[in-house]
C-alpha cells in the first residue's frame, strides 16, 4: 500500500463510531435521538480529550444534526401554548421525559409538573431548552 492511501485512511476510532451511527441525513426523530446521545456523549469529553478520528467524526455529525434541526425545528410555528410546544418538540425528536430531566438537570417530579402545566417553565429551564432544540428561547415564552 502506498503512504498516501494511508495518510487518508480513517482512523479506527472513526470506523467504530461509523459501525455505531452511520454518518448519513437524519430522517427520523429516533435517528436524530440516537445521534445526538453521541455527540454528547463525545461533546462532554471536550476536544481535548477526542482523538483525530473521533472529532472527525463529531464535526461529520454535527453537520448532520444541524441540518436536520434547520429543517425540522427551525420553521415551527408557534402554535399552543409553550406546554404544548414543548410536547411537539418531544414527539418529533422522540424525546422523553427521562431526557428532560437529563436536558433540565431537574428531578421527574418536576418534567411532570410542567409537562401537565401545574408549573411554567423557568428562565433556566427555556434557557437549556433552547440550546438543545437548538431554537430561539422566545419560542418557549
Amino acid at each position: 500500500m502506498s503512504t498516501t492511501a494511508n495518510k487518508f485512511a480513517p482512523a479506527d476510532s472513526y470506523l467504530k463510531l461509523i459501525r455505531q451511527f452511520p454518518l448519513r441525513p437524519i430522517r427520523t426523530g429516533a435517528e436524530y435521538k440516537a445521534a445526538t446521545a453521541i455527540m454528547e456523549r463525545l461533546a462532554v469529553r471536550g476536544e481535548n480529550g477526542l482523538d483525530a478520528g473521533e472529532r472527525d467524526y463529531l464535526d461529520g455529525l454535527d453537520e448532520f444534526i444541524s441540518a436536520f434541526d434547520r429543517k425540522s425545528l427551525a420553521g415551527r410555528p408557534r402554535r399552543g401554548t409553550p406546554r404544548q410546544r414543548l410536547r411537539s418538540l418531544m414527539q418529533d425528536t422522540a424525546t422523553t421525559p427521562r431526557d428532560l430531566e437529563k436536558i433540565l438537570r431537574c428531578s421527574h417530579s418536576l418534567v411532570s409538573l410542567m409537562l401537565s402545566g401545574k408549573r411554567a417553565m423557568s428562565k433556566e429551564n427555556i434557557k437549556a431548552l433552547a440550546g438543545h432544540f437548538r431554537l430561539s428561547a422566545d419560542y418557549f415564552l
